[in-house]
């Protein structure tokens, strides 16, 4: 990077970082540090929301799942409109009423401690698994510009982020997220524009679409129905809603983003308001990386787009064998351009029959590249075993930083950072406080002064933070990082969304049945992730489902008995 971009970097990352600390200068009891006295305005909490769930990972691997992939994924999206409104009507009411720090703490109302201390771990272990991901996503970032070690970078983010979060609490988290997202949207559109900016002059925005289209990236919608797809409409809102519903509804990093609303219409604003733009939001962000795919169609792409990786294959004895596939893959770029630009002037002229007949080509070639960077990963992997041979998380990254013009690649390497200071500082902040007031208070310091648990609360977001930077030292063997902590997360809504589904609707189940039943449900989860039964976004509907049957299944099997229903 320029002297410029990293000027640019650097303000736009102190600005926000100095404006949220100096926002949080107040926090003197646990109620400011976790909940931020409940004093966040509704589209304050519409923003943190959208900053918590849109993390670095978005920003970096969504435009590469596009590029490799097309736009399907936009489809994991489609249940989330009809879980905001569920969780309008369910779940903030339960909880702002309570006047709860976490989601955990209704469910040893309605069922017992035990239940509640299991939900929180399943919670706590998800969310610290997760947030570890999101630690690596920008660590890359530093990986490629700098040319050093990730594990070095991985460090120092974590570090960083562990700083902010500690002195400045869930305040500084929500105030700087309303600055973030403003600048991401902002930034978003701008290199949208420059993508169509920088294709040749007689292609416009449609062709560049009608390219992408050509070649298998435009396919947004898949309407068959088949569990063993990743993404297709049904996946999308049947999985998705469920995926969506217990993430918002119980995930304490989006629990804790509402319940600093100053009320119950503020909360339930801010999530309506997340719901109407985050899909607008998501395909924004998909559609770049689709139009990246076609301007590699006029400029040849790199061989692998993860610089890191290539200078270690290149310093290796295989390093005449990847300059071999490295010359092939620019001839066939060569070849292939003449067709891509025979295309346009078809698809102007409206000629089908030559648009087929080039489309053909088209497709041959990037069968032909796909078998070339194929035999790349092979190479890398023989090179070092241990090497991340999926790049798709660094298509974006190589673009901006090659391709957009001095002071606009550090903006958008700044975007980058910011979400994924925003998000992981909501998930530390989630994490301290699920281990506070489920665990540390429940168990050990039942009685403390506020001071006390302002300072145990600080100290688990260190312990949490360094707990995240070890996972994220092995993040890079995940693969595309929005695809794994969303399999991730799939593991393990299901069952935690089952067991408060059980405590809202089955008003007779108590605490001992849904306490096994959530046992059983988990391990069949594992059980058919790991045999690869069905795609992940169904694990979500299986996992809720088979708690809320066994549960009731179990509580018929014991002895009649009237139990005391807390909802609130």
């Amino acid at each position: 990077m320029s002297t410029i971009d990293w000027l640019v970097l650097a303000i736009t990352l102190l600005f926000i970082v100095g404006y949220g600390i100096w926002k949080s200068r107040h926090n003197r009891n646990i109620e400011g540090y976790l909940l931020a006295d409940k004093q966040i305005p509704w589209y304050g909490v519409g923003l943190s929301v959208m900053a918590t769930q849109a993390s670095a990972i978005t920003f970096l691997s969504a435009p590469g799942q596009a590029y490799s992939d097309g736009l399907r994924f936009v489809q994991f999206y489609f249940g989330l409109p009809l879980a905001m409104i569920v969780v309008c009507a369910t779940f903030i009411p339960i909880f702002q009423r309570l006047n709860v720090f976490t989601a955990y703490e209704y469910l040893e109302r309605r069922f017992d401690v035990k239940t509640r201390s299991l939900t929180a771990f399943l919670f706590l272990l998800q969310r610290g698994l997760s947030t570890g991901i999101t630690i690596y996503a920008p660590s890359i970032i530093l990986s490629a510009i700098l040319q050093v070690d990730i594990r070095y970078t991985t460090v120092l983010m974590g570090v960083l982020v562990i700083l902010y979060t500690v002195y400045g609490g869930t305040r500084a988290v929500s105030y700087t997220q309303m600055l973030q997202m403003a600048i991401i949207f902002s930034g978003l559109a701008l290199a949208g524009y420059m993508v169509v900016h920088l294709m040749p002059e007689n292609v416009g925005f449609l062709d560049a679409l009608h390219l992408a289209g050509k070649l298998g990236r435009a396919n947004a919608i898949d309407t068959k129905f088949d569990l063993n797809n990743r993404y297709n409409i049904w996946s999308g809102i049947i999985g998705g809603f469920f995926l969506q519903l217990s993430y918002f509804g119980t995930d304490q990093s989006q629990v804790g983003r509402y319940l600093t609303g100053k009320s119950i219409a503020e909360s339930r604003l801010g999530l309506v308001m997340n719901g109407l733009l985050k899909i607008p939001m998501q395909f924004l962000i998909l559609l770049i990386g689709t139009l990246v795919f076609a301007f590699y169609q006029f400029h040849p792409a790199p061989v692998f787009f993860n610089p890191v990786a290539v200078a270690q294959v290149e310093a290796s004895p295989y390093n005449q064998r990847f300059q071999d596939l490295k010359a092939a893959q620019l001839q066939l770029h060569e070849q292939k351009k003449i067709w891509v630009e025979k295309l346009i002037p078809a698809l102007h002229q409206d000629d089908p029959e030559s648009v087929n007949q080039i489309s053909v080509h088209l497709r041959n070639s990037a069968r032909q590249e796909a078998d070339i960077r194929d035999s790349v990963a092979h190479l890398m992997q023989q090179a070092d075993p241990n090497a991340d041979t999926n790049d798709s998380n660094y298509v974006f990254l190589t673009f901006v930083t090659h391709y957009l013009p001095v002071g606009m690649v550090g903006l958008l390497i700044a975007i980058i950072f910011l979400a994924a200071m925003g998000s992981t500082a909501s998930g530390l902040n989630s994490l301290a406080s699920a281990t506070v007031v489920d665990f540390y208070k429940r168990f050990l310091r039942k009685e403390g002064s506020e001071g006390h648990y302002l300072s145990a609360s600080r100290w688990a977001t260190i312990g949490w933070g360094l707990f995240c930077m070890v996972v994220a030292l092995y993040a890079g063997q995940l693969g595309n990082l929005i695809e794994a902590v969303n399999i991730l997360g799939s593991l393990f809504y299901g069952t935690i969304l089952g067991i408060f589904l059980t405590a809202f609707f089955l008003k007779k189940v108590n605490g001992s049945s849904v306490f096994v039943a959530a046992l059983v449900a988990e391990l069949a989860v594992v059980a058919v992730w790991l045999a690869h039964w069905m795609a992940f976004l169904w694990l979500n509907v299986l996992g809720c489902l088979l708690v809320l049957i066994l549960a009731w299944l179990l509580q018929q099997c014991r002895p009649r008995k009237s139990y005391p229903v807390q909802t609130g």
